[in-house]
């Protein structure tokens, strides 16, 4: 491995691949670019800034932002003088950062902007360790992270050296914290060799090099995207930080990147925007348009021959080449991770030559443990791929997976018993997820343990598969099912709005406001018309029986997704405990 420590990768960069845009970012509506010798040079003054303040090996030091690459600048700064860096999600509550800073006894914070920095100052008090906040932005009154890199005075560096070489691959990097839905949030201790070997290794299965460019959106604090960018650093692609997710489909024409990680929400929010772009149409254009997307939902790695390939191949020409240029035209790969992908939307992406992979990992693995290759012959629809070189991975009596390899975390923090719970002695990881082998390759994750419900009955029920299914209906935009100790499944739905408008209007159904239309009758039918066609495809016991249609949407900003989008399920029971009760009280077909 050519990099055993973190810092080593960009340094690999420069003696490899040296880039005029390592990093870019939008300034005043311009892009900003820093080469690989800039971005070290910014690294070392970072170093030696901190070391000025007193910043020894060991020492904590956080960080809440956006995207950005001062980012990378301090987290590679901190981690060259042997201190360890802890990301924190800039959508956690005060709460959570008082009881993380205090937990990780931080000494310093980084934030980006006014906000980040209003909500870390807000609880600083609370937190004794904690010496100084400074902001990314300027801010009036407010110490800004160059007066760090002011402080650096180069005749240090020979001390600085001898920091970096004092730095070992087992050294601790960094603290992710988990996003703590089932408890105080635990911090996840990597060390150097735990992410530099997954970046050695997943960089082996990419289509990428040196003369790529890609997008960034994901939260660099989640160690998906901070796994992934170290890659990219690696490989010599350029990156590009996206300025919001709002703004990702300009980004996305200004960049023309070739690659980009996604989450299976973000993928659906676009295939949901281009479906609806195919209702405005009329005529011939509208028949081609749905034409293609049924021709899509029809795909198979390696079916492209014969009558059906020539049909793809027209459709591509008329249909899902625009597609791809609204994704700047060289999308040459998409991974997605953090939760499980709609099997269709996979058909479709990849029959329009838009190569969308899956992957799978934890925090706890640094964090991918396999993913499908972008190779057609190397990857199936509906699982997560296999493992990456180096990660080996077992089943338990009850099918949950177990990990090994130099991914896996030395434990949580100052929590040895729940480390305990999930490291074995002889180094196997429990990941808490149900799985399964599909074809003796592939992974295929069937559910979370701990999210598995037991009804009344004594049956068992994954609600993935099943919210997984619905979602397929184009007037679901989210959904949850619910039934832990109850007679039957029932679940919480969020309507497509638009296309529910969409389909009143064709229909003839009148209404004032959207909660008259949730509750019109026609409405309530046309959802039991999609349980009536979903339901059969799975047994009578995981059929979902009845549902609740909700009028606002699950956000992480309310609370309800996690920063990757997942549905923080304990929240949403909570939440709507009245009218899941209300489900259960009122007879079946009501």
């Amino acid at each position: 491995m050519a990099y055993k420590r973190l810092f080593d990768i960009i340094r690999h960069q420069q003696e490899h691949y040296p880039q005029t845009d390592a990093f870019a970012y939008k300034l005043n509506g311009v892009w900003k670019k820093f080469s690989t010798s800039e971005a070290i040079d910014e690294i070392n003054k970072v170093s030696l800034g901190l070391m000025e303040l007193g910043v020894k090996p060991g020492d904590k030091i956080a960080m809440v932002s956006h995207n950005r690459p001062e980012w990378n600048f301090i987290d590679l700064g901190v981690l060259q003088i042997g201190a360890v860096d802890v990301p924190v999600y800039p959508t956690i509550s005060p709460d959570d950062y008082v009881y993380i800073f205090n937990h990780a006894e931080v000494k310093y914070c980084f934030a980006g902007d006014q906000e980040l920095y209003d909500k870390v100052a807000s609880i600083k008090d609370q937190v004794p360790s904690l010496k100084e906040i400074y902001s990314f932005d300027n801010l009036e009154g407010v110490k800004h992270w160059t007066e760090v890199k002011a402080l650096a005075k180069e005749e240090r560096m020979p001390e600085l050296q001898k920091f970096m070489d004092g730095v070992g691959e087992e050294d601790l990097a960094t603290l992710i914290y988990t996003s703590g839905t089932t408890g105080k949030p635990k911090g996840v201790m990597l060390t150097h060799k735990n992410i530099a070997s997954n970046v050695a290794a997943t960089a082996q299965c990419l289509p990428l090099n040196e003369s790529h460019r890609v997008l960034s959106f994901l939260p660099l604090c989640h160690s998906f995207e901070r796994m992934v960018t170290y890659t990219y650093q690696s490989l010599g692609a350029s990156i590009y930080y996206a300025e919001s997710l709002d703004a990702i489909g300009d980004n996305l024409r200004e960049v023309q990147p070739h690659f980009f990680s996604s989450v299976p929400r973000l993928l659906e929010k676009v295939y949901e925007k281009i479906i609806s772009k195919g209702h405005e149409l009329s005529g011939i254009k509208k028949k081609l348009f749905f034409w293609a997307i049924d021709l899509g939902k029809e795909f198979e790695f390696g079916k492209d021959k014969g009558l059906y390939g020539f049909k793809l191949k027209m459709a591509n020409k008329l249909i899902f080449s625009k597609w791809r240029e609204a994704l700047g035209g060289n999308i040459i790969g998409i991974v997605t991770g953090a939760s499980a992908l709609q099997p269709r939307l996979e058909r479709i992406f990849n029959a329009g030559r838009i190569k969308v992979r899956q992957g799978y990992g934890l925090t706890e693995t640094s964090p991918v443990v396999s993913f499908n290759r972008f190779e057609e012959w190397d990857a199936k629809i509906g699982t997560v791929g296999y493992p990456i070189p180096g990660v080996e991975i077992k089943f338990d009596d009850d099918g949950e997976l177990l990990v090994k390899g130099p991914n896996v975390m030395k434990g949580y923090f100052k929590n040895p018993e729940e480390t305990a719970k999930v490291l074995e002695d002889d180094g196997w990881f429990r990941t808490g997820d149900l799985a399964k082998l599909v074809e003796n390759k592939y992974i295929q994750i069937v559910e979370r343990k701990k999210e598995l419900y037991k009804t009344s009955g004594g049956k068992y029920v994954a609600p993935q598969p099943l919210e997984n299914k619905f979602k397929e209906s184009p007037l679901i935009e989210q959904i949850m099912v619910v039934g832990d100790n109850r007679k039957f499944v029932s679940a919480l739905i969020v309507p497509n709005m638009q296309n529910l408008k969409a389909f009143a209007r064709e229909n003839g159904i009148e209404w004032e406001s959207e909660e008259d239309l949730l509750n019109h009758p026609d409405v309530i039918a046309a959802y039991h018309a999609i349980l009536d066609e979903f339901n059969p495809a799975f047994s009578n016991t995981e059929q979902i029986k009845k549902f609740k249609l909700l009028s606002d949407e699950w956000t992480v900003e309310g609370g309800e997704l996690t920063p990757t989008m997942k549905v923080k399920r304990k929240v949403i029971l909570q939440k709507y405990a009245d009218v899941i009760d209300e489900m259960y009280n009122t007879d079946l077909r009501n």
